[in-house]
């Protein structure tokens, strides 16, 4: 939360009254398909990348009769640092979410979608003059959102406690990925 939500909500606030004195300016912050989709064992993330995808879509709200824009990138799965920064695995846990997501991970980053496109994606927003919120940036982005749109939330849990066999079967049915549990 201190980084992921509470760094975003400083420089908001500093930023914030110059651009509604100047009545133009334009806020990018950047959340993650996580802020929409939240799957085990990844809760504390996904809560900290909800709040921030709620107060960019409130601020957005407020910030329109100042001219100000707001947006939303949401990045799928791409190649950063953060991927080699986890802890290792504990063996002997009872839950099989976190081995999951491991070898989804590693599935997804065979063909790796470099951080550069969220850079891109970043400068068209603010050399643009777009008022979209919500910007799904990388080739998974979309589609994960779109899956989980797909589904009731009822559905949603019933698929986390799908079987190994099942998951992998889902994995590669829903996202075209050979999962390696």
């Amino acid at each position: 939360m201190e980084t992921n939500f509470f760094g975003a909500l400083r420089c908001i606030k500093a930023v914030t009254p110059s651009m509604r004195g100047r009545q133009r300016g334009c806020i990018v912050n950047v959340t993650s398909v996580a802020g929409r989709v939240a799957v085990p064992p990844q809760a504390a993330y996904a809560a900290s990348k909800w709040a921030l995808e709620a107060l960019s879509e409130v601020l957005a709200q407020e910030m329109k009769a100042f001219n100000v824009r707001v947006a939303i990138i949401e990045p799928g799965v791409i190649a950063t640092p953060i991927f080699g920064k986890a802890k290792p695995m504990k063996g002997d846990s009872p839950y099989p979410h976190l081995r999951r997501q491991k070898a989804l991970f590693a599935a997804s980053l065979t063909k790796p979608t470099s951080p550069y496109v969220v850079g891109e994606q970043i400068r068209q927003i603010v050399e643009g003059d777009s008022w979209q919120l919500r910007y799904p940036v990388g080739p998974d982005a979309a589609p994960i959102l779109k899956w989980r749109a797909s589904m009731t939330d009822e559905q949603m849990v019933e698929g986390a406690a799908a079987t190994d066999e099942e998951y992998k079967a889902r994995v590669k049915r829903e996202f075209g990925l050979d999962v390696e549990l």
